[in-house]
């Protein structure tokens, strides 16, 4: 009895305690946690524990922060469990970069526009939209063992999933472990219906289908049944010992070649193929296979990934058709066996190893050397989106072949607003001619001079002609920028390898000549003064004619993998409104550079 009239006394005690202590901070103290401080203060005599560490307990127990995030969890899991607890989206990251998109947008923003710009873009804001979206999509939720722990540890364990057969592949590839024998899943495509059940998982191992049992049968006969079943798919699986994380990666690429799965022999399956085209942004998914990547197109709504070749498979087949077109013995070209795709509709192959133009002034490094650029071999370049900045800009670069007409259209750009608008002066070591001013058409300067700065690499380009050097520093385009201008660059092909870095970020625009025959015409249309001739006096030769076709192809075969724009001048007129409208864009509209740019 006396017991009992003390456990009531302490329950008296700390229900008026509580009650006070929540006038005042405004918690609604947790009964439960209340019950268990009295529980601890009645029997804190018989516990085998310190003063210190039951005073740590009490102090815990009626901390305003436990109990507040036992209300918290109380409530979600309360409304959670009737239905009434759900958040208005769960992508709110996409929704984030689609109004930084609008924003950079907006040709005249206002400031409360650039604040929330600027803000969007703060990584503790990211990281409470990341976090909501983790929260909305219940990604906190523990990932429970599949084997219960009182299952005898000898005993093979088996899961049996079904899936609805539909007009889309199930996607997931199978292989012949070459170890055992036995059917196993050798992957797994992001965003398939396998994927999507969170039940096949690569290395589980094929039992059988529809009640079939697969032991001993090859993949190709594995495929016969699913092809021939009807419905409701059942799988009966070994769980594999490990699951791969099949997290997608946030990896963002530019492709620099055509592919077409339905030309590729090589491919596992054409039917999980993606094709692309050069220039298009990729969204690689899974790099986990060493030959075949799994990726989307960037913007592409369609959830299931396409397999393309890998970085690695690409480099090889390049190499393996230049060595065949410079009748050189090949490298066998290997890619591992084809395997099937769950309910892919064809039958797999079987895998086997297999001069320089004249020009009126030479404006470029004498010791250039395109054998370097020629071992380059463009496949994929990991991008990432630029957003524009007031009042920094990025430089316009315009690459072409002598005579295309480039020095034209940049004349003609910076005519359009020379406040704006700024070209380099360059250097030259020749000697100053009546009426001339130094630091206006030129930087006059010693010979000695130029050599000591080409020696420590102050030019992103020089030359020689008629026995004098020109040359262009970096420094002076590094000043332009940092002054607010855009600046406007036509170099020499090979100042590319200097200018594309990620503290100048230029804008790259190739001026395309048109086929030969449609060249011709229009420059003899409007009788064209022929740039290789010094004193402009004649029109173009056939023979210059084809050597700006010729140079035009070979800047394209080295360098095409750094334009960010290609414009055909076939027309001067056209062709200038084209650099206009991406002149424009470079302004105003975030864009796709490499990503260490933006790091």
């Amino acid at each position: 009895m006396q017991n009992y009239v003390r456990e009531e006394k302490a329950r008296i005690e700390l229900f008026k305690m509580s009650e006070v202590m929540a006038n005042g901070t405004n918690i609604k103290w947790d009964p439960v946690l209340s019950r268990l401080l009295t529980s601890l203060r009645n029997n804190s005599g018989n516990l085998p524990s310190t003063e210190e560490d039951l005073s740590f307990l009490s102090d815990l127990l009626q901390s305003k922060e436990l109990h507040a995030l036992v209300n918290v969890h109380n409530k979600i899991i309360s409304n959670g469990a009737s239905g009434t607890f759900f958040p208005m989206l769960s992508t709110s990251m996409h929704v984030m970069v689609d109004v930084l998109e609008e924003l950079a947008s907006v040709p005249h923003a206002s400031d409360e526009c650039r604040e929330l710009f600027y803000l969007l873009q703060k990584p503790n804001i990211q990281g409470v939209l990341c976090a909501h979206d983790a929260v909305a999509q219940k990604d906190y939720y523990p990932h429970l063992p599949e084997i219960p722990p009182d299952v005898d540890e000898e005993e093979e364990t088996v899961k049996i999933v079904q899936l609805v057969k539909s007009n889309e592949p199930l996607g997931a590839t199978i292989k012949t472990d070459e170890a055992t024998g036995k059917i196993i899943i050798a992957r797994v495509m992001h965003g398939g219906a396998a994927d999507r059940s969170g039940l096949i998982h690569v290395g589980d191992e094929v039992v059988e289908v529809n009640n079939i049992n697969v032991e001993g049968k090859t993949p190709n006969d594995v495929l016969s049944i699913l092809q021939n079943s009807e419905g409701t798919i059942t799988f009966k699986l070994v769980p594999a010992d490990g699951k791969l994380n099949l997290r997608e990666s946030k990896v963002r690429v530019r492709a620099h070649f055509n592919y077409n799965a339905e030309t590729d022999q090589y491919i596992p399956c054409k039917e999980a193929g993606l094709n692309f085209e050069k220039g298009d942004i990729l969204h690689i998914v899974s790099q986990d296979d060493a030959y075949w990547w799994q990726a989307r197109k960037e913007g592409d709504r369609n959830m299931r990934a396409g397999l393309i070749p890998s970085r690695a498979l690409q480099e090889r087949r390049i190499i393996h058709e230049r060595s065949q077109a410079n009748n050189e013995e090949p490298e066998p070209l290997c890619v591992g066996s084809p395997l099937p795709v769950l309910t892919c509709n064809q039958s797999p192959k079987s895998s086997h190893c297999a001069s320089g133009p004249k020009t009126k002034k030479i404006m470029y490094d004498t010791t250039e050397n395109d054998d370097f650029d020629r071992e380059h071999i463009p496949t994929y370049e990991e991008v990432a989106k630029l957003y524009p900045r007031p009042g920094i800009y990025r430089p316009i670069v315009l690459i072409g072949a002598p005579g295309i007409g480039r020095n034209e259209l940049k004349r003609r750009l910076i005519d359009t607003n020379p406040v704006k608008y700024k070209t380099p002066i360059p250097f030259t070591s020749r000697p100053v001619r009546p009426g001339e001013v130094d630091g206006k058409e030129y930087f006059f300067v010693s010979r000695e001079h130029m050599e000591e700065d080409i020696e420590a690499n102050k030019f992103m380009e020089y030359g020689e002609y008629k026995g004098n050097l020109y040359g262009t520093s970096t420094e002076s385009v590094k000043a332009i920028i940092s002054s607010g201008h855009v600046c406007i660059l036509n170099p020499h092909y090979q100042a590319l390898k200097i200018l594309r870095n990620p503290e100048l970020k230029p804008y790259i625009i190739y001026i395309k000549p048109p086929p030969l025959e449609e060249l011709k015409e229009t420059r003899n249309a409007v009788h064209a003064r022929s740039t290789f001739d010094v004193n402009n006096s004649r029109g173009f030769t056939d023979e210059e004619f084809s050597d700006i076709i010729k140079s035009a192809q070979r800047i394209e075969f080295l360098y095409d993998h750094f334009f960010d724009a290609t414009i055909v001048n076939a027309d001067l007129a056209v062709a200038f409104s084209q650099i206009l409208q991406k002149v424009s864009s470079v302004e105003t509209e975030p864009l796709w550079v490499p990503a260490s740019w933006v790091q």
